[in-house]
């Protein structure tokens, strides 16, 4: 939603195809009591300037301002998306939509959000850290004997496409991040001795914060270009 959200208010794509894009990837989605689409239309009239991304996790609340009730419902189910409007701001949380026996869509919550966070990293910089943190975990991994043995170039997983307007440097960084999601998924399931899994938690949670940033910063770069001006 961010992504294609983002290439829509940069003039990149219409409205339509935004909104068929978010929906093909995760089904109807609902704003309040509006379709996406309207709710997006509505929120354009009313200065919607931006789609920012929080990736959000226990202890880190990534691109998360308050309040108190939007950052614990972000944290809850891990992400969020914030719309940054003239005179407010918005947060809209992911929520499965269920009707009946086989309607399945999203539902977004709405929330009042705080003032957009000047601290999150350039896409430089996440690519910079999503590096040192790629080496530092295999370092760390690789003395760890088990059944975690994977290397993350290594998985052919896909995913981390953003939109039209992007430039290439996000979309790598975004596909990279992706993957190194679906390595961090897979860690997950593993399954080690106390001693592995002291050596590899610190390893993975800080290859997780490197890919949450990078995603992030790769999210926002459509319009990093015009900040930097």
């Amino acid at each position: 939603m961010v992504a294609w959200g983002n290439a829509w208010l940069a003039g990149h794509v219409g409205l339509d195809e935004a909104a068929d894009h978010v929906e093909a990837a995760a089904g109807p989605a609902v704003a309040g009591d509006l379709p996406l689409r309207k709710y997006l239309a509505n929120l354009r009239s009313d200065g919607l300037c931006e789609l920012r991304l929080a990736l959000p996790a226990p202890g880190d609340p990534l691109g998360l301002s308050g309040p108190a009730s939007f950052n614990a419902a972000a944290v809850d189910v891990g992400q969020a998306t914030v719309a940054v409007l003239q005179d407010r701001n918005l947060g809209l949380v992911p929520a499965p939509d269920l009707r009946g026996s086989s309607y399945v869509g999203v539902r977004l919550d709405v929330h009042d959000s705080g003032p957009v966070r000047h601290d999150l990293p350039s896409l430089s910089e996440a690519e910079r850290e999503l590096s040192d943190a790629i080496r530092s975990a295999t370092e760390a991994l690789a003395s760890v004997d088990g059944p975690l043995q994977e290397r993350p170039g290594r998985l052919g997983l896909a995913g981390g496409e953003l939109a039209p307007g992007y430039p290439a440097r996000a979309h790598r960084v975004s596909t990279l991040a992706t993957r190194l999601a679906g390595v961090l998924r897979l860690a997950e399931e593993r399954g080690l001795t106390s001693g592995q899994l002291a050596t590899r938690a610190v390893a993975l949670r800080e290859l997780d914060r490197a890919v949450r940033r990078a995603l992030v910063a790769a999210h926002h770069a459509i319009f990093e270009p015009l900040r930097s001006q």
